[in-house]
C-alpha cells in the first residue's frame, strides 16, 4: 500500500515530489502542527502580486479548513526589493498578537528584523524562492538554499506554498488538498516559470481543477465573464481579473479585497467582488 504522499500527484506521481525533501520543511510542520493545534495566532505574510495573492489564499483556506486562528498582512512593495522591517513587525504583526509569522516569497530586511521577532516572541517561518546565499537560524524553506536537496529549484511562491500545504495535508491526512491547485496554477502560470518538471505538472493538473473549481470567487469570475473552457486565453482572463490595480494608493486594498473573493465562503459576496472588481477596472 502507497504512503498518503505518494498520491499527491496521482497519476503522474514521482517520489520527487515528496515535500518533505525541501530542507527545513520537517521542522516547519512540527512548528505548525503545534501553532495549529494550540490555537496560536498565525500571521501569513505576503506580496500583492497574483502569484503572492494565490499562495497567501491557498493558505488560508487550508489553515481555516483546520480551524487554525490566522491573520495576513499584505506587504506594502512600493519601495521594490525592500523586505520585512522593524516598523511592519510591531505595527501589523505584533500588533495582531501574532505568534507564528509565515511569508511567503518575502524575507527579512536584516538581522535586526530577526532579533526584534525573538524579542517578541514570533517565531519564524520563511518560504522563498530566490537565489540567497546566507544562513537563516529559523525556520527557512527555499528550494536554491545550500543543502538543499529538492530537485525542482524554480517553483513560483504559489507553487512552493502548496509544498507546505502537502506537508500539512500529509501529517491531518486531507486527501483533498488537490483541489488547491485551480490557484497555484493561477499563480504559476502568472511568474511565468518554466514549464518543465514539477511546473508542468502543476499546470497540466491545475486545469482539471481549476474547470471544476469549487471556489466560489473562482466559480464567480467564471461565470460573470461566461468561461466554460480553460484554454491560455481563459486562464489570462481570470489573472487579468485578480491582478490588483497598479497605484501606489488603491493597490494594497485591492489586493485585500481579491483575497476576499478567492477565499469567501458566500456564493452572493463572491459575485459582488466579481461585479466591483470588474467596474473598478472599467473606471480607471
Amino acid at each position: 500500500m502507497r504512503k498518503f504522499w505518494e498520491s499527491i500527484y496521482s497519476p503522474n506521481y514521482i517520489t520527487g515530489y515528496n515535500p518533505f525533501i525541501l530542507k527545513g520543511m520537517n521542522k516547519a510542520i512540527e512548528r505548525m502542527v503545534k501553532a495549529i493545534n494550540n490555537r496560536e495566532k498565525i500571521v501569513i505574510y505576503g506580496v500583492p502580486d497574483v502569484d503572492g495573492i494565490c499562495a497567501i489564499s491557498s493558505l488560508i483556506l487550508v489553515l481555516r479548513y483546520l480551524n487554525a486562528d490566522i491573520e495576513y498582512i499584505i506587504h506594502d512593495n512600493s519601495q521594490k526589493n525592500s523586505g520585512i522591517t522593524s516598523k511592519d513587525i510591531i505595527n501589523n504583526v505584533d500588533f495582531l498578537g501574532g505568534q507564528l509569522l509565515i511569508t511567503l516569497g518575502i524575507g527579512l530586511s536584516s538581522i535586526e528584523e530577526e532579533s526584534l521577532c525573538n524579542e517578541l516572541g514570533i517565531e519564524l517561518m520563511v518560504l522563498d524562492n530566490k537565489n540567497i546565499k546566507e544562513n537563516h537560524n529559523y525556520i527557512y524553506i527555499n528550494p536554491n538554499q545550500k543543502g538543499c536537496q529538492y530537485r525542482y529549484k524554480n517553483l513560483s511562491v504559489s507553487g512552493l506554498t502548496f509544498k507546505l500545504m502537502q506537508a500539512i495535508a500529509i501529517y491531518y491526512n486531507i486527501k483533498s488538498i488537490n483541489k488547491y491547485l485551480d490557484l497555484i496554477l493561477i499563480g504559476a502560470q502568472w511568474a511565468e516559470v518554466p514549464l518543465k518538471g514539477e511546473n508542468g505538472v502543476i499546470l497540466k493538473e491545475g486545469r482539471k481543477f481549476l474547470i471544476n473549481t469549487n471556489n466560489y470567487g473562482l466559480r464567480a469570475i467564471m461565470e460573470y465573464y461566461s468561461i466554460i473552457e480553460m484554454d491560455n486565453e481563459c486562464i489570462l482572463k481570470i489573472i487579468e481579473v485578480i491582478t490588483p490595480i497598479i497605484n501606489a494608493v488603491r493597490m494594497m486594498d485591492n489586493a485585500r479585497i481579491i483575497i476576499e473573493l478567492l477565499t469567501t465562503d458566500k456564493k452572493e459576496r463572491a459575485e459582488q467582488i466579481t461585479k466591483y472588481l470588474n467596474q473598478s477596472k472599467i473606471t480607471i
